[in-house]
């Protein structure tokens, strides 16, 4: 991790924090071989980057002196990702990949490619969609957490969701053999929708298009999705 994201929880005051998850403190000893003394970059969640001086490291807990917190975090990418639900361990990934690249809004919706069985993954619990994304955040160096929707119907999705969502972003369809390459350097609000493995089915398409989609494609090669959704991002933005 290449910062430290401090939860409310983690601050007993204004100057001292305390980390005590196993995740973070194993990260600590066998990844920065951290030592009392290391100055190291901290977040708290939701606010500002700063560093902090470790004061002390166990077993059971790692203890740091919050020095001044007054580095903002990078901006967001103005985009809205909407994802068709992937296989557990593409999801993890995917999930990790948009956040550290700024992802702030991320709805994971159901298609006719998208196996039901996905649906019942322990993937999708709370917790583990929270442990994909802080990781994203430690990556990137960030501090505010992204919202994750689940969207399993389809054909509410583009009737009830959809029209609000590009009421005020352009709507961008990513699927193979699509007429307009995908543009570069936007600088305008986006909703990108992704497909599942195999892609969006006709239908779907036709649906997506006419609810005022734009079709676009990265080219002839077709990527695994979370390959797809780090090229497209990086592509618009």
């Amino acid at each position: 991790m290449n910062l430290i994201l401090l939860a409310p929880d983690d601050i007993e005051h204004d100057q001292l924090a305390c980390v005590r998850d196993p995740r973070r403190l194993r990260h600590l000893k066998e990844v920065h071989r951290a030592r009392v003394g290391d100055s190291m970059t901290l977040g708290i969640a939701g606010g500002s980057i700063g560093r902090g001086e470790l004061l002390a490291l166990d077993e059971h807990e790692a203890r740091f002196a919050l020095g001044a917190m007054d580095t903002l975090p990078p901006p967001p990418l103005p985009v809205h990702l909407v994802l068709a639900l992937p296989r557990p361990r593409m999801l993890a990934r995917s999930l990790e990949h948009a956040t550290a690249l700024g992802v702030k809004a991320i709805t994971l919706l159901h298609s006719q490619r998208v196996e039901k069985s996905y649906w019942q993954s322990p993937e999708l619990a709370p917790d583990k969609i929270q442990t994909h994304l802080v990781l994203g955040l430690e990556q990137a160096r960030d501090t505010v957490m992204p919202t994750v929707s689940l969207a399993k119907g389809f054909r509410p999705f583009v009737e009830d969701r959809l029209p609000e969502l590009l009421e005020a972003r352009r709507g961008l369809l990513a699927h193979p053999e699509m007429a307009q390459a995908c543009p570069r350097g936007l600088e305008e609000p986006v909703a990108l929708l992704v497909g599942p493995e195999g892609g969006f089915i006709p239908f779907e398409v036709e649906r997506l298009i006419e609810a005022g989609c734009e079709g676009i494609h990265l080219g002839p090669r077709i990527l695994r999705v979370e390959t797809a959704v780090t090229a497209l991002l990086a592509r618009l933005f």
